[in-house]
């Protein structure tokens, strides 16, 4: 047995079911999308329901809807008739998955939850279904087959119903205007909300970490400078602490090539004058922009007048969690 030309015809069978749902997604999920909206625009939350593999599609899609600014929470239709209905709330939405819409657990949960004030919305392959007739919504996510051999574990429908899933808590994400700077505040503890909370002060050197030099320095001062601070740039400042350029490794490598008396020269014969520069009040996403735009590896960091406050070195970011 290829097992590696068998699991891509696993994939290949899932890709062909997730082209159906896909072709297949019309007005009925933007009504089912409609009423979620509505839902949480009056400050409601998406209960998500499953059986079985469908359980755990509504814990991983619950899960995405959090994480995105859409309030959710998955119901176990089990235990929902041992206490857990308690977390229904009148204008709530149950986000009902069913392939076959007769699971005899969420059918059971119906009446119930109609009694309670909550809309349905389902995703299912069966649009004739009984769990069907009694939404408000009917999500389709009919699939071909199963890449089940023998066309009976749930894997190409329980792909399908996650994707749409997926769609869903991205459509819902773009509708509320839900931003990148949201995202960040509900992560703190990763990559993505470390760059976008915290600001340039936050990460940047100060104090004897910051090579600083006069103007009327030597390039010799410069490199000592540098060397104190391990820094791959010095900047140079005038009256005020007023930034006026900055000397790099690259700037000194240039000129020794042609200058043999470079190391006694004024610091400012070699400086690159109005470098760029980094507000410290700024977040840290817009150092990593600079870095990638401007190909550079050392920025300056100045307040509202200009005068340095401190440094941002690239090798500094690996360490602090921002690249």
């Amino acid at each position: 047995m290829n097992h590696a030309k068998r699991a891509r015809e696993v994939l290949d069978i899932e890709i062909e079911g997730l082209r159906k749902v896909r072709n297949g997604l019309g007005i009925d999920f933007v009504r089912g999308v409609k009423i979620m909206l509505d839902c949480l625009g009056r400050g409601g939350k998406i209960v998500v329901t499953g059986v079985g593999k469908n359980y755990h599609v509504a814990q991983k899609i619950s899960a995405t809807l959090l994480s995105t600014g859409s309030s959710g929470v998955v119901l176990n239709p089990t235990q929902a008739m041992h206490g857990d209905l308690g977390l229904l709330c009148r204008g709530d939405v149950l986000l009902a998955l069913s392939y076959s819409g007769e699971s005899e657990e969420i059918l059971t949960l119906i009446p119930i939850v109609k009694r309670a004030g909550l809309r349905i919305v389902t995703i299912t392959g069966e649009r004739t279904s009984s769990l069907a007739r009694h939404s408000d919504a009917v999500i389709g996510a009919t699939v071909t087959r199963e890449a089940c051999p023998f066309n009976m574990a749930p894997t190409s429908s329980t792909t399908a119903t996650m994707a749409v899933g997926d769609a869903i808590a991205m459509v819902l994400l773009e509708a509320r205007g839900f931003r990148k700077e949201d995202y960040a505040k509900l992560h703190p503890g990763g990559a993505i909300g470390r760059t976008l909370l915290l600001r340039v002060s936050d990460i940047m050197r100060t104090g004897e970490r910051v090579a600083v030099v006069k103007k009327d320095a030597t390039v010799k001062d410069a490199i000592l400078a540098m060397t104190k601070a391990r820094s791959g740039s010095a900047a140079v400042v005038g009256k005020g602490n007023k930034l006026l350029g900055i000397v790099t490794d690259g700037d000194l490598r240039r000129h020794l090539a042609t200058d043999r008396n470079l190391i006694s020269r004024k610091v400012e014969k070699i400086m690159t004058h109005s470098p760029v520069t980094i507000r410290h009040d700024q977040l840290a996403i817009h150092v990593l922009r600079l870095f990638e735009e401007k190909s550079i590896d050392d920025v300056p960091v100045v307040d509202s007048r200009n005068r340095l406050v401190g440094a941002i070195d690239i090798q500094d970011l690996p360490k602090l969690k921002i690249l």
